[in-house]
């Protein structure tokens, strides 16, 4: 407030200056006017202005018209934001009238064309701006599905190692307990052989006992079915290792009746008895070998399938090492794609960030700056009309 009384009071004074040098050089034209307008002088401007039909002050009062109107077709373009400077400095020419209506409409041309240029060039401009910001858009797009994808990979693909490094430990454990497995049926094997073995031995060698037993008791009672042992004597061999085995001798027998009478039928049932014996002896052997037959038989079917399993085991763990390994390769490669499409994700947002400073003024005031060129290009194109003796209404 203390600004504008300060500025008020100014105003008043210099208004009273202009008003007593406005009334100075009305005075000046006034005698200027009535000397040009003396018979004499028109007289002379006759014979040296052909063209003159009217008076000078005639010719000053229709240019300064023309300039009103001109001045006032080109405020009335006033856009509610302001105007192009170079508009006002164009009413300054007019109103200082330095120059004549010949370089005010040449300054006019020239702005037109500057102003239709920079139309251009913002139509340009705003164009660019919008296939940019679209193909930024487009491309944020891209790298976040990108993103998104290498994420969901990289999710997958430690999954994957984890359950191919899981498969590995079972297969290395199982392998493990085949070979345990394999140690212990080859060794239960082994003992069952040497049961076998040593059983079959044991019946073959009672079975020889009982024959040689029998053959013995036919030799007394059926001579007929005796058969003559080979050169070495068992019996004898055996009679003298039980005669060893015996401590003591026995008493001498009893007096009694010498006629001596064979025992027939006494005999037929411990013949009968070792003969059921030697029967069960040859069905515990055949039983036996059919047994170690089948459990050998078995046991190679079981080491062929350990084998089998083993070679299938071992060629899992290979493929799955190998599978392992180009897992993990690929989630590096993941890692780096992921570490680079979001580099690029940041620079597409810095991009985008440049972008609005440089598009935003523009795009937002676009549609304004348009409309105040068109209109001042109308006023000017107008005032240009005016100057070359169009006539407009008020």
């Amino acid at each position: 407030m203390a600004d504008l009384d300060g500025n008020c009071e100014q105003k008043k004074k210099d208004w009273n200056i202009y008003k007593k040098m406005q009334g100075e050089e009305l005075l000046a034209l006034a005698d200027t006017i009535k000397i040009l307008n003396d018979d004499d002088a028109l007289e002379l401007f006759k014979k040296t202005v052909p063209a003159a039909g009217s008076s000078l002050l005639q010719v000053r009062s229709s240019d300064a018209k023309i300039t009103k109107k001109v001045l006032s077709i080109l405020k009335e373009s006033r856009a509610p934001n302001g105007r192009d400077p170079r508009v006002d400095l164009l009413e300054v020419a007019l109103r200082g009238g330095a120059k004549g209506f010949e370089k005010i409409i040449k300054m006019i041309d020239e702005l037109v064309a500057v102003l239709k240029t920079e139309q251009i060039e913002d139509d340009k401009k705003k164009t660019w701006c919008e296939a940019e910001f679209d193909k930024a858009e487009d491309k944020k797009k891209a790298l976040l599905q990108g993103e998104s994808d290498l994420e969901v990979a990289l999710e997958d693909g430690a999954e994957s190692i984890a359950t191919v490094k899981s498969d590995l430990e079972a297969l290395a454990d199982g392998i493990v307990k085949l070979d345990k497995d394999v140690a212990e049926a080859t060794e239960q094997r082994k003992e069952e052989h040497d049961d076998f073995v040593t059983t079959l031995a044991s019946n073959n060698a009672a079975k020889d006992l009982l024959g040689f037993a029998k053959n013995r008791m036919n030799k007394f009672y059926n001579p007929k079915l005796y058969e003559a042992p080979p050169k070495r004597d068992l019996s004898e061999s055996f009679l003298q290792i039980r005669s060893h085995n015996m401590k003591d001798e026995p008493a001498p027998p009893p007096e009694a009746d010498v006629t001596y009478k064979k025992s027939g039928e006494e005999s037929g049932g411990v013949i009968a008895m070792m003969d059921l014996m030697i029967k069960d002896l040859d069905k515990d052997i055949t039983e036996s070998e059919v047994e170690e037959k089948d459990a050998q038989k078995d046991y190679e079917q079981f080491m062929d399938d350990a084998q089998n399993k083993r070679a299938q085991d071992s060629k899992a763990i290979t493929d799955k090492t190998a599978a392992q390994a180009e897992s993990e390769s690929q989630l590096e490669t993941d890692k780096d794609s992921l570490k680079s499409t979001r580099i690029q994700l940041m620079e597409n947002d810095k991009m985008i960030g440049s972008l609005h400073a440089e598009c935003d003024w523009l795009i937002r005031f676009y549609d304004l700056r348009s409309e105040a060129r068109t209109g001042e290009i109308d006023a000017l194109s107008k005032a240009k009309d005016v100057l070359r003796g169009a006539d407009y209404s008020f």
